[in-house]
């Protein structure tokens, strides 16, 4: 298997969405053919790909002709079946590597590989049944969150347990699945950095990005984060140390709870690209994407300096309530950047594109981008 590729090879994309699509931009620029598969057809990857392949990722004689036409693989998403990447992988290799996506795709594996590499993290357990749970909240304490270990993003599976009483419903809420409960953290913030690694182990970051969710879903990233020097080396560091320990080759964000005394929780590990990333795309001289690209390559890394403070706002679905949103009058802010995921259906909580706002101040950029998105509907 070739170890450098260059301009010219054909990257294979497993998930279509708009993770995808933003990675094929940078990757058909810079010469790549990219083909992209998944179960979905006329995908947001698969409009700006020169191939999408559309088929169940259980489907192992499709993922192996997949694998055999591309030259090397990488994912948008990490809720892909381990089988699936072990089977890709036997025909092109697949950056960051199955261990990796093994690691992340189960909160207590996840939890499990942080406390065992000293990463700091919420006090957690494992819980297989209601008896383990009851247990569980004498050790952590209330209140805390019930996590299911598999399949969650966005806020899915989880519960908050206020109190011991609660948790015979919140285990039927989950059905029965394997879960982790968590202490809750009482936090100021919430925060991120996205990193690259590649083949010789030089690593890059974007710095400390500042965070902000509605509904357990990233309404807006600023970047750089309005967060303490000390606290945003803190945290890089942790990433480093993150990305060595888990041998990580491609794009990874490291999701952060800062406390109020400004001390670092790791929430979660994410070994792809990132939604608090996107605002890269516009305001960095190498953007999370073509990081990821030249990683899973093997080219160097590029520079991923800041160029101008920016803030980025996700558009989700809610905002077609009333009809098409009036771009125009989003677009009338000149540094504003819209890009759209090329979605066929809008539904509320659904990403639907963004906006990033550029300025010389990360202040003046977020009011650039709030009065932005708030044009989108004023006339409605």
């Amino acid at each position: 298997m070739q170890r450098v590729i260059l301009p010219g090879g054909t990257i294979g994309v497993l998930g279509s969405g708009q993770l995808g699509r933003m990675f094929a931009l940078k990757a058909r620029r810079m010469g790549y053919r990219v083909h992209t598969y998944s179960p979905d057809t006329d995908s947001p990857t698969g409009h700006v790909s020169d191939e999408e392949w559309v088929g169940p990722y259980e489907d192992m004689d499709l993922v192996r002709n997949f694998a055999k036409r591309v030259d090397v693989i990488t994912y948008e998403f990490e809720n892909i079946p381990g089988a699936t990447i072990e089977k890709a992988a036997e025909y092109a290799p697949v950056r960051p590597n199955d261990a990796v996506l093994h690691t992340v795709q189960n909160r207590l594996r996840e939890k499990t590989f942080l406390d065992k590499n000293g990463f700091p993290c919420a006090p957690y357990a494992a819980v297989r049944s209601l008896d383990e749970l009851m247990a569980a909240l004498i050790t952590v304490g209330c209140p805390a969150v019930l996590k299911t270990a598999g399949w969650g993003y966005d806020g899915k599976g989880q519960v908050k347990i206020n109190h011991e009483s609660e948790a015979e419903a919140a285990w039927k809420k989950v059905e029965g699945a394997d879960c982790v409960l968590e202490s809750f953290i009482n936090f100021s913030h919430e925060a991120s950095v996205v990193a690259a690694r590649d083949l010789d182990g030089e690593f890059s970051h974007f710095g400390l990005m500042e965070n902000q969710h509605v509904d357990h879903i990233l309404d807006v990233t600023l970047c750089p984060g309005r967060l303490p020097e000390h606290v945003a080396h803190e945290a890089i560091e942790i990433t480093r140390g993150i990305v060595e320990a888990i041998d990580l080759v491609g794009v990874l964000c490291v999701e952060f709870f800062v406390k109020e005394n400004h001390s670092l929780l790791v929430n979660e590990i994410a070994p792809r690209v990132h939604n608090s990333g996107h605002v890269t795309f516009d305001n960095c001289t190498t953007s999370q994407f073509e990081q990821q690209l030249r990683a899973v390559c093997g080219l160097p890394l590029g520079d991923a300096t800041i160029l101008r403070p920016a803030v980025m706002v996700n558009l989700l679905g809610d905002l077609w309530a009333n009809g098409e949103p009036d771009w125009a009058a989003a677009l009338a802010f000149p540094s504003v950047k819209l890009h759209l995921y090329g979605k066929t259906e809008a539904r509320p909580g659904r990403k639907m594109g963004h906006l990033t706002a550029m300025a010389d101040s990360i202040d003046v950029a977020l009011d650039q981008a709030l009065k932005a998105r708030e044009a989108l509907t004023a006339q409605h």
